[in-house]
């Protein structure tokens, strides 16, 4: 994707409707509620998806993009992760016209997506949430700004219904885990989870993976920053 910083995914503030994420609004620290997928809340901040030094250097320094790291779609980058998690799709223009696809479909494997020749990433959305709506993202990785060697990704919108454990930083797509209702209210082993949905990965990168389950599961309980 074209790494412009007045690029085309630019939030529009429509009450009920997703929301057009803006890169530059994600890499501010916060931004009014108005633009929020999340109601009195700010949106998904970088001090949280991805720490700000890295962010801002690769922007001022390769001009990268969010669009661009999710058409890279390297399956360790905190934004396939992370917006896959949260439901967003991306809007696609090409050739044959616009369209959008759900980012588990959008992301195929690993550096690898559904755009066809001559089609471009022209937004991302995000669904609006519920006010009760939590989510967190936590991941290892050896030094800040790093690519993740094991990261989840947990959402849970009770008045919607819709909850999501996912699994990322796998050398593929991510992979949403089994029961995600039963593993964040505690009725389910995130252990169990993790070897069920991961048998592609060595005995040491499942115990990596059900790790950062575990802890991002927690931080959605506690509230705390994962």
């Amino acid at each position: 994707m074209p790494g412009r910083r007045h690029g085309p995914y630019r939030s529009k503030r429509c009450p009920g409707q997703p929301v057009n994420l803006s890169e530059e609004a994600l890499l501010r620290k916060s931004t009014d509620d108005r633009s929020s997928p999340f109601p009195g809340h700010t949106y998904p901040r970088a001090t949280v998806i991805g720490m700000p030094s890295a962010v801002k250097r690769l922007r001022n320094e390769r001009q990268a993009t969010i669009g661009g790291s999710i058409a890279h779609a390297d399956p360790a980058a905190d934004w396939v992760a992370t917006m896959t998690g949260l439901g967003a799709s991306v809007r696609i223009l090409g050739p044959q016209g616009p369209r959008e696809l759900p980012m588990a479909e959008f992301v195929t494997g690993a550096l690898s997506t559904a755009l066809e020749p001559g089609e471009i990433i022209t937004a991302l959305r995000v669904p609006r949430r519920s006010p009760q709506a939590r989510w967190s993202y936590w991941k290892f990785c050896r030094k800040t700004g790093e690519f993740a060697k094991a990261s989840a990704c947990v959402l849970a919108d009770p008045e919607k219904g819709d909850y999501r454990v996912l699994a990322a930083a796998i050398e593929r797509a991510p992979v949403a885990l089994p029961d995600p209702q039963g593993l964040i209210e505690g009725t389910a082993d995130p252990r169990g989870a993790v070897e069920a949905a991961l048998p592609f990965l060595s005995p040491e990168r499942r115990a990596l993976q059900a790790t950062a389950t575990i802890r991002a599961l927690d931080a959605l309980k506690s509230g705390a920053a994962a």
